[in-house]
């Protein structure tokens, strides 16, 4: 493998990792995934070690030990001081000569994109949180801190538990709406009543973590047709649509056809609720966008980017992107 042109492909996510280890010819030699790249959490270098076990490993079946270009879309990569301090970070471990640090939803952007296109159009992800960018070929880009609600943001896949657990909460002691929530919430644990999971939740005997669980059960709930949850996911696509027109206005690109691309956990399970009110809203807002949900694996987005970054030619590129599409 020419180590001058091969990539390191890295997509690291809250909840997981995928890296890739990507040859001249696009043939993908190594591959591994790892667990979640939280470093607000955790700090930059213990988050970077997430990442380092899994490199480890792809380069490993790859019977390298560096290649050429390092092409990294991280998560909580939010601000571009942040891009900065986590590609110093990267630089520190000598995967490979250059690197490009960007946030993931990049990845979502460039994978959505077709090899002979410009890349050129918006991108929103909508996981554990919900993030967008932009991108024309010029190179401007269209962003947003994507911070929580910090920075105005509502709803991804954690933002919706929490907002069906409060719904639930004032069900059960009679300062809200009534809503199924209610029972739908506690029995996915096997539990009766709101009570008694507010009280595991709170005292560890269900790991917080395990709240993401509850996601579809908000949108089965709303499938049902339970006014509660079914507001929810209205509000959920409001926000998709508001954070792709705002990005789509930024660029010019309102009032032209351009890909409005659509990833993560929440938009890839393709919830009808979802994708009928994104479609329509778009339609009044962006008449000329063309939504489409992204199903391959981000990983393939970050390899696109760092391709792109070498040189490669086209053909390289359609060579790695059948692979990844061959798995979606």
């Amino acid at each position: 493998m020419g180590v001058g042109t091969s990539v390191l492909a890295i997509d690291a996510g809250n909840s997981k990792t995928d890296v890739a280890v990507v040859a001249a010819d696009g043939e993908v030699v190594g591959a591994a995934r790892g667990g979640g790249f939280q470093p607000p959490q955790v700090g930059v270098e213990t988050a970077v070690d997430v990442l380092a076990e899994a490199v480890a490993r792809a380069f490993a079946e790859a019977g390298v030990d560096s290649v050429g270009h390092v092409s990294a879309c991280l998560a909580n990569a939010d601000l571009p001081v942040e891009e900065r301090e986590l590609a110093d970070a990267l630089r520190r471990r000598a995967w490979g000569p250059s690197v490009d640090v960007r946030n993931d939803t990049f990845a979502i952007l460039r994978a959505g994109l077709l090899e002979d296109a410009e890349p050129r159009g918006v991108a929103v992800v909508c996981g554990a949180g919900i993030n967008c960018v932009g991108m024309l070929p010029d190179g401007r880009t269209a962003r947003f801190p994507a911070i929580g609600r910090l920075s105005g943001d509502w709803g991804g896949g954690g933002g919706l538990a929490e907002e069906a657990l409060w719904h639930a909460a004032r069900a059960e002691d009679g300062r809200g709406e009534a809503t199924a929530l209610r029972e739908t919430l506690p029995a996915h644990f096997g539990l009766d009543s709101m009570y008694a999971l507010i009280e595991a939740l709170h005292l560890g005997r269900i790991p917080a973590v395990r709240r993401h669980e509850l996601t579809p059960v908000l949108f089965a709930t709303a499938a049902a047709g339970d006014g509660v949850a079914r507001s929810l996911v209205d509000r959920m696509a409001d926000e998709v649509v508001a954070m792709s027109a705002v990005a789509l206005e930024r660029l010019g690109l309102l009032a032209e056809e351009a890909p409005v691309l659509l990833g993560g956990s929440v938009l890839a399970a393709r919830h009808p609720q979802l994708d009928n009110r994104i479609a329509a809203l778009l339609a009044e807002r962006a008449p000329k966008a063309e939504p489409r949900v992204v199903v391959a694996r981000p990983v393939l987005g970050a390899a696109l980017l760092g391709l792109d970054q070498v040189g490669a030619p086209t053909g390289v590129h359609a060579r790695v992107r059948e692979q990844y599409e061959s798995d979606a």
